[in-house]
């Protein structure tokens, strides 16, 4: 038995102003670290051996601190781009608002929480898109570490931990448009070495 935790990073700067970040690296905002903050005191009762993240800054922030909350900055910490959020290619940088105004309301939300909808620009990426490369990514590195063991702590972003809780909860592309990641607010499960999910927690 094994637990994998996802942590989507905390507020941004570009959460808080509401624009679509994707690959832009932006920081965390002062409430991020707080939330950061609160995700490592949710976490105090569960072991942790090894760390994933993306190579985007508010993720990697949002586990330094987690980590410093509890006092283990000795953990191994992996690296890699298949975590990243998903590119949102034009739209990058524009305020949500002002692009729902422009684009209408229900378009926005298929960009945002469809499953093979890209927003426009030649690198948009469709939660299909992003599946692509984190399901692999998690199929060949973080799987295998649960398989043997180890307590998994993945510090990553909205849409690339949706593609991962798609695969693990297996929702449809109808259920995973309500799907959305609070930041700062940990998924723990609890898996057994065959990868069968014996318990989910939201805290």
């Amino acid at each position: 038995m094994a637990y994998l935790i996802l942590v989507r990073h905390g507020e941004s700067e570009w959460n808080l102003q509401n624009r679509f970040t994707g690959w832009v690296d932006v920081d965390l905002s002062a409430r991020g670290v707080t939330e950061a903050e609160k995700a490592g005191e949710a976490l105090k009762a569960y072991p942790i051996d090894i760390c994933y993240t993306s190579v985007l800054k508010r993720a990697q922030r949002t586990l330094d601190i987690i980590l410093a909350v509890l006092g283990k900055k000795d953990i191994p910490i992996i690296r890699d781009q298949a975590l990243n959020e998903r590119h949102y290619g034009d739209l990058q940088g524009l305020n949500k608002a002002e692009t729902a105004q422009k684009y209408g309301d229900e378009q926005v939300r298929i960009w945002r929480r469809s499953y093979d909808v890209p927003p426009p620009g030649e690198d948009g990426e469709s939660l299909k898109d992003t599946a692509a490369r984190t399901i692999p990514y998690y199929e060949a590195h973080i799987a295998k570490e649960i398989q043997s063991g180890k307590n998994v702590l993945v510090s990553a972003h909205g849409n690339s931990l949706r593609s991962i809780v798609m695969q693990l909860d297996q929702l449809t592309k109808e259920q995973v448009l309500e799907l959305n990641i609070p930041t700062g607010r940990p998924i723990v499960y609890e898996m057994d070495e065959n990868l069968k999910i014996l318990s989910k927690k939201e805290l």
